[in-house]
């Protein structure tokens, strides 16, 4: 799909990060945008910065939908057919995503699953939703975000990450079949699967509000495991405060997002431009370029201390939560 004027695109995950950049380029660009996100605040931030790019007429929704439900994700679904008064769509980016859910065998089930329904579930939910949509469509794409944790499962030795890449290695692996299953019975809806290294977003800080993790509401046993963490990483934490363990939590967020290699204007800039280019595989930012070449050669070796020290050395230190 080369252009995107007087297109029609759905984008989830729309009230930050990589989705509001989406929002905002595909807008700009001429396409009707409709978002979903959990916060009506984040978009009508979203909205009003894409109002101010947009040409005239451009036709800009916003719906708040969980998109781990099925039932919303078909409410929002039905809320793009009368809102853009259409019966389909060109573009869908099922972008949202959380992190969570480290260790399988110590944290809470419940964060777990809910990690995992977002990240996963949430693309299962919008393809069953939107994907009849696509094919109803002249020419379609579907872009579903997984992550470099769709290839390698880790953030390093020193801890678990396990429903994140779960879900992310699912995300990975259902595009690809899709290639397949759309060239045989839709081959006008193309696929792409996104792969972002450590993108600068509020994941960190979003995460924790959706998983009742945020610094004011930490427990003893959440500040005595983070310091626990916080000390595995290198730093004694042992005399700090719960005050400033609770201050450590938000600024590590704080710089999650600001200092991270790719902004999240970039990274969207890359996968609209994968969309025009029909590529179904898109990596985002040169820290994902080279940790798929590093877990190519060594495929033996990525959950091994040795492989952190060469990732970094070769500059691929930043990674997506």
């Amino acid at each position: 799909m080369e252009q995107f004027e007087g297109r029609i695109a759905v984008v989830t995950g729309g009230g930050t990060g990589i989705g509001r950049e989406l929002v905002r380029q595909l807008s700009a660009a001429g396409a009707h945008v409709s978002m979903c996100d959990v916060s009506d605040a984040n978009m009508a931030e979203s909205k009003a910065l894409a109002d101010k790019e947009a040409p005239s007429g451009t036709r800009i929704t916003t719906f708040v939908a969980d998109v781990s439900d099925e039932t919303a994700m078909l409410a929002f679904r039905d809320h793009v057919l009368a809102e853009q008064q259409t019966d389909h769509v060109n573009l869908v980016f099922n972008n949202a995503g959380i992190g969570g859910g480290a260790s399988f065998i110590e944290g809470s089930r419940e964060e777990w699953d809910r990690t995992f329904d977002v990240c996963w579930k949430g693309v299962y939910n919008g393809c069953r939703s939107f994907v009849p949509l696509l094919v109803a469509s002249s020419e379609g794409h579907l872009v579903n975000v997984s992550s470099v944790n769709g290839f390698w499962a880790s953030l390093g030795p020193d801890r678990a990450h396990t429903a994140y890449s779960a879900a992310k290695f699912a995300v990975k692996g259902f595009t690809e079949a899709l290639v397949n299953d759309f060239r045989l019975h839709a081959p006008h809806v193309g696929v792409s699967v996104v792969m972002p290294g450590h993108i600068g977003t509020s994941i960190v800080l979003n995460s924790a509000d959706i998983l009742g993790h945020r610094p004011e509401d930490m427990t003893a046993d959440d500040l005595a495991a983070t310091r626990t963490v916080i000390t595995a990483r290198g730093m004694d934490a042992s005399t700090f405060t719960d005050d400033q363990i609770r201050g450590l939590i938000t600024t590590m967020g704080e710089l999650f997002r600001d200092n991270a290699p790719t902004s999240a204007e970039q990274a969207a800039g890359v996968i609209l431009d994968g969309v025009r280019d029909g590529r179904w595989r898109i990596l985002v930012g040169e820290d994902a370029h080279i940790l798929d070449q590093l877990v190519r050669e060594t495929p033996e070796e990525v959950y091994e201390a040795s492989f952190t020290a060469r990732q970094r050395a070769a500059g691929g230190v930043g990674i997506d939560l």
